[in-house]
């Protein structure tokens, strides 16, 4: 109840709303996008491959930025770098060399929301009710998921394009950061 009736809680389910949407539009999108715009599926199979390599070091430095500087303050960075690296590659020409870059980019990112922000919650309200309150916000990650992947399918369908989707996890993670 009280985690309920706590603002932070919310912005904080919120923002792991936007990293599920994030993380389940790229990695279920990206490669069809990235054939759209006339690159091959094999750069679509190594830019998921980049993510998933750069994420282990980005998650393991979040980890160790969290024991030292404000996890909620690099929360809004994370999400701050996100609208900044979903923009230049969304609004610059796709190539190979981009899309590897974007790659690597968001897999620094990808997971990085995970220690800071189930850190956020053990410091907020304690470590005694953390399952309860860690899966509620993991919940929100995965209404956030959902959206990504059924909204970007949808979308695509509806437009012919990624494009209105690229420009939501804009805005998302902008919201987020805010």
């Amino acid at each position: 109840a009280e985690a309920l009736a706590h603002r932070g809680f919310w912005l904080l389910s919120f923002g792991f709303f936007v990293c599920g949407f994030h993380v389940v539009f790229i990695a279920t999108h990206l490669p069809a996008y990235l054939v759209d715009r006339g690159l091959g599926a094999r750069t679509g199979a190594i830019v998921l491959a980049l993510v998933g390599l750069f994420n282990i070091a980005g998650s393991y430095c979040a980890g160790l930025l969290g024991g030292r500087m404000s996890k909620p303050g690099l929360l809004v960075g994370i999400y701050l770098l996100r609208a900044v690296v979903i923009a230049v590659f969304f609004l610059s020409p796709v190539t190979d060399l981009s899309a590897y870059l974007f790659g690597a980019a968001m897999g620094l990112l990808w997971l990085s929301t995970v220690p800071l922000t189930n850190g956020t919650v053990a410091t907020v309200f304690g470590v005694t009710n953390m399952a309860m309150l860690g899966g509620m916000v993991f919940f929100f990650h995965q209404i956030g998921a959902f959206l990504g992947g059924w909204l970007g399918g949808r979308l695509y369908v509806a437009t012919g394009s990624y494009d209105v989707v690229w420009w939501l996890s804009i805005a998302l993670a902008v919201v987020a950061a805010l």
